[in-house]
């Protein structure tokens, strides 16, 4: 009578071990990333200070209030620097933890939105630091007063281009997220096209939330996130499954 017991507590021990071993895996490619990226930390902080630093007049520069922010500062920006550039490795081990469980149709679908999440944050982070960034500090500095040095503390700086990477990443998501809502049956692309106009509302209420209290970024953001929006239209409306019955027909089928 014990069997079944003992069968499903050896699975559930099973999928522990895995799951520590994925987990060990994953943070043993951000520490030798890190690593590797540890002697260029200051070359790190220096290209990311970069859109700044370029437009402050001469003679002025960034500062540290805290003593130690000068070398605690570059250094956390390493870390997410390493996290930044082992996404792909840690995704993967995600996916090798959850694959064996998937439907042929899940897998097939769940490749390409791994690999489409992770190009779109980086693209939302590249887009942040060559044409947002560039153009807020712009604005900002145009419109202060003469009276006014812009010396900008270095942990106070990080956390706001953080704050801009994180937002415009995460919001170049919207596509797949858009993805994911349809396979899952919670909306159809019809829907979505009919509630456009909403969206759009949204977007600008998000835009307005998570970034600087600027026009100029809050413009960036929305922006992209409205043509985002039409192309996860598009692909939602590709991966849509066109029947109850073959959706049912494919998960009941396994590699």
């Amino acid at each position: 009578m014990s069997a079944p017991d003992d069968a499903g507590a050896g699975s559930l021990l099973d999928h522990l071990v895995e799951l520590r071993s994925r987990l060990l895996r994953g943070i043993v490619g951000v520490v030798v990333v890190l690593l590797a990226l540890l002697p260029f930390t200051s070359q790190l902080y220096t290209w990311l200070a970069l859109p700044l630093v370029s437009r402050l007049p001469a003679g002025q520069q960034m500062i540290a209030l805290n003593p130690a922010g000068a070398f605690f500062a570059p250094i956390k920006l390493t870390f997410f620097v390493a996290v930044f550039a082992a996404a792909p490795w840690l995704l993967y081990q995600a996916w090798a933890f959850i694959a064996p469980g998937l439907y042929r149709r899940e897998k097939k679908l769940a490749v390409p939105l791994l690999g489409s999440s992770v190009a779109l944050f980086y693209a939302g982070c590249a887009f942040a630091y060559f044409l947002v960034l560039p153009m807020v500090f712009n604005f900002l500095l145009h419109f202060k007063p003469d009276i006014v040095a812009i010396t900008p503390d270095i942990n106070a700086y990080l956390e706001f281009v953080l704050v801009i990477f994180l937002a415009f990443g995460i919001s170049f998501e919207l596509p797949v997220a858009l993805v994911i809502l349809v396979l899952l049956g919670w909306v159809t692309p019809a829907q979505l096209k009919e509630w456009r106009g909403y969206a759009i509302v949204g977007i600008f209420v998000v835009a307005a939330v998570i970034t600087p209290p600027d026009v100029v970024s809050q413009l960036l953001l929305a922006i992209p996130m409205m043509l985002l929006y039409e192309a996860g239209i598009f692909a939602a409306r590709a991966v849509a499954p066109d029947t109850p019955a073959d959706a049912s027909a494919d998960d009941r089928t396994r590699e």
